[in-house]
């Protein structure tokens, strides 16, 4: 399905979308799902979670809680455009949500166990969305992006911080 067209999602959100290696939406969010726990499980060490590798970066809790957060949004945003609701959406202030989100006082199973049924949660979502639906394009941000471009640019965004998480904390 990624046969994406190029007026499909704004450019920015290429950098999301070509991380992502599996045609199919589903698989890509079910193989993400489990990437992302067992790295955070499995490969980060407990004393790495509150670590900042510059005083004003966020912690990988914070990159968790920030995850969790964005898709969230990509998936109501999501939702909204399926339901061929033409409404502008609003963009969101990552940084500010991060700020207030006290994150750093959660455990990281606590942040997993809320991050794995947002996932299941976004997964059943996308799996109850028509061909149709999945091709609706609404604006969100000031930008045009369609249902399925969402779907993989959730995917892309935690392929994303997993690889920040990789290159700058560990």
């Amino acid at each position: 399905m990624k046969n994406l067209l190029v007026n499909e999602y704004p450019e920015y959100f290429g950098t999301y979308i070509n991380k992502v290696e599996s045609e199919d939406l589903i698989e890509a969010l079910e193989v993400n799902l489990d990437d992302f726990t067992n790295f955070i499980e499995n490969i980060v060490p407990d004393s790495k979670y509150e670590f900042r590798y510059q005083p004003e970066k966020w912690s990988i809790k914070e990159i968790v809680q920030h995850i969790i957060d964005a898709e969230r949004i990509f998936a109501y945003r999501a939702l909204r455009m399926a339901r061929f609701d033409k409404t502008p959406l609003p963009g969101f202030e990552e940084n500010d949500y991060v700020s207030v989100s006290e994150s750093d006082k959660r455990t990281m199973d606590d942040l997993i166990r809320e991050f794995v049924l947002v996932r299941k949660s976004t997964i059943e979502l996308f799996e109850s969305f028509s061909d149709e639906m999945m091709k609706s394009i609404g604006v969100a941000s000031g930008k045009e992006v369609s249902v399925r471009a969402i779907g993989y640019i959730i995917s892309g965004h935690c392929i994303h911080h997993q690889q920040v998480i990789k290159e700058r904390y560990l």
